[in-house]
């Protein structure tokens, strides 16, 4: 045993022992270094936590139940958003729909005699003439005619030469929607003969009186509010006699 002994000992000759592995000890020894570091570090200190005797009171709820106190104020911007909404003008305003103006436009087709404002009846509304062309296509669909597209296409040619005519004839100038506007407001008288049409026979002799009635009260009505609206004075023949042109069209569409 004393051979076996001294052959181990002759085998390997190292310096490394037991003392050394336990001070090794796969850095045991110095992580056993950073606890007592750490463990000397008070926390309570860092943190700053207030002992339970020193915490402040909660400051006491001054509101009512279910009524909270206010404390959101808007921004001017917000404000001024809003208020912009109360100085808005109405949507038919807006739209140029104002039915005061369309009825006393009405009012003065219907009254050939009555002297027109020119304010109002220069302004470019659209909405009493589209709703008189339907009406009068809707007339002569009773009566067994289907002439939507003769209506609307004599009314645009028919527009269209009377801007030309009237902006040589005035001094100041007209729009083409002021026109057309006129144009279609004066319709009104044709749709009452379209509406005798549904009734009875135009064809006849009281037929042809009443068809000439209504071209004169058109075209009277037409050139009266060209006039006042244009100051064209004197010239309300010179005007009147195209329109009576355009109006007898629509009346044949009517009579026949």
């Amino acid at each position: 045993m004393s051979g076996f002994d001294k052959f181990n000992t002759d085998f390997y000759q190292s310096s490394y022992s037991v003392d050394d592995q336990n001070q090794a000890g796969y850095g045991y020894n110095n992580e056993n270094q950073y606890n007592k570091q750490y463990s000397q570090y008070d926390y309570s200190q860092q943190m700053g936590y207030p002992a339970p005797g020193m915490m402040q009171p909660q400051q006491p709820y001054t509101g009512q139940i279910f009524q909270p106190t206010q404390t959101y104020t808007p921004s001017s911007s917000q404000s001024m958003y809003s208020s912009s909404f109360d100085d808005e003008p109405p949507l038919l305003e807006e739209l140029g729909i104002n039915f005061d103006h369309i009825w006393q436009k009405t009012l003065t087709v219907l009254h050939p005699l009555k002297v027109a404002d020119g304010s109002i009846m220069n302004e470019t509304d659209l909405a009493g003439p589209m709703v008189f062309c339907l009406a009068f296509g809707a007339t002569l669909l009773l009566a067994g005619k289907i002439q939507f597209g003769y209506v609307y296409g004599i009314s645009a040619i028919g527009c269209l030469g009377m801007y030309c005519l009237l902006n040589l004839m005035s001094m100041t100038g007209v729009s083409f929607g002021c026109v057309a506007s006129v144009l279609g407001y004066c319709l009104l008288p044709m749709i009452v003969l379209s509406s005798f049409g549904v009734l009875f026979s135009l064809q006849g002799l009281m037929g042809i009186i009443l068809t000439a009635a209504i071209i004169g009260w058109c075209s009277l009505s037409a050139s009266k509010i060209f006039i006042s609206a244009l100051a064209m004075d004197g010239q309300q023949l010179l005007v009147a006699y195209p329109c009576a042109l355009l109006y007898g069209v629509f009346a044949l569409i009517s009579v026949f």
